[in-house]
């Protein structure tokens, strides 16, 4: 019989938090509010808590347990693979992560070319003895500097950026509705597809519609926390600058629980500052 080396004992006294396997490609199975799913292909990483005495976990039965349930590798599934995963390793926490493309036909503002866009999602999963799950999408977005258009005769510089956005929530929350509510928050929409006349609609959108960085997360945060559903939200928002040699960054965390706010008392100032730039 083999040596079990990974439970042989080990004298450091020092726990891990994670260990496990990263970076596994799998297709996995999402729900699409259009078409009812969405095949897909993940990068999965699988983690679980290891105790100071034990020298190793079994990283073979990762990959076991994943092949064992790869017709459940969906949200609604998530829990129960995570405590598959707990169960077979002996573990009192498990971790899982999928990132993934996901798609969405989208219409060119004037000329209605249909496209398929591509936005980054990610499933954030764990399980110690409660279940916590985050939904993350990243959306990109196009934004024009509302200093650049004051300060210029003619003309602003304008950049790609993605507004990264992650929730928590306590009923099903649509990727869809999400894309949909966070791609206003910028200058204009980035397409897949644009003739000529959608790239003079955009090109102009954006201009009359200057946002920096703050202003995208501000006006992202005002639209999620109007979301009933949504309990808890991290917004981020990068620029990648086109005229400087680094990105600009900006970011808010809300958990509504702890600071529940009436959709009716939005600071009308506020927002409509944000709307005009």
């Amino acid at each position: 019989m083999l040596r079990d080396v990974q439970k042989s004992r080990d004298y450091r006294k020092l726990a891990i938090n994670k260990v496990g396997v990263k970076d596994i490609s799998y297709p996995i199975v999402v729900m699409d509010k259009e078409k009812a799913f969405q095949h897909t292909v993940a990068r999965i990483n699988m983690y679980v808590d290891l105790p100071h005495q034990f020298k190793g976990t079994h990283m073979s039965r990762f990959v076991e347990i994943l092949n064992a349930h790869r017709k459940d590798m969906a949200l609604d599934k998530m829990e129960t693979t995570l405590q598959k995963i707990k169960d077979r390793l002996g573990a009192s926490s498990a971790h899982l992560e999928m990132e993934f493309p996901y798609f969405m036909e989208k219409r060119a503002p004037v000329s209605g070319a249909s496209s398929l866009m591509e936005y980054t999602c990610r499933f954030i999963g764990s399980l110690s003895e409660d279940f916590d799950f985050i939904l993350e999408i990243r959306v990109p977005v196009t934004s024009l500097c509302p200093c650049s258009r004051e300060l210029s005769r003619f003309g602003a510089h304008n950049q790609r950026g993605i507004i990264t956005v992650q929730v928590r929530y306590r009923d099903f929350v649509w990727i869809e509705d999400l894309v949909n509510a966070i791609e206003e928050c910028g200058s204009s929409q980035v397409y897949s597809l644009l003739k000529r006349e959608d790239e003079k609609f955009v090109t102009e959108m954006a201009f009359e519609n200057p946002r920096f960085v703050e202003d995208m997360v501000r006006e992202a945060a005002l639209r999620l926390r109007t979301m009933h559903n949504v309990t808890w939200f991290s917004v981020a928002a990068e620029n990648f600058e086109s005229i400087h040699n680094h990105s600009a960054y900006a970011s808010i965390e809300m958990d509504k629980r702890e600071s529940p706010v009436d959709p009716g008392g939005v600071d009308k100032t506020v927002d409509k500052r944000l709307k005009c730039g």
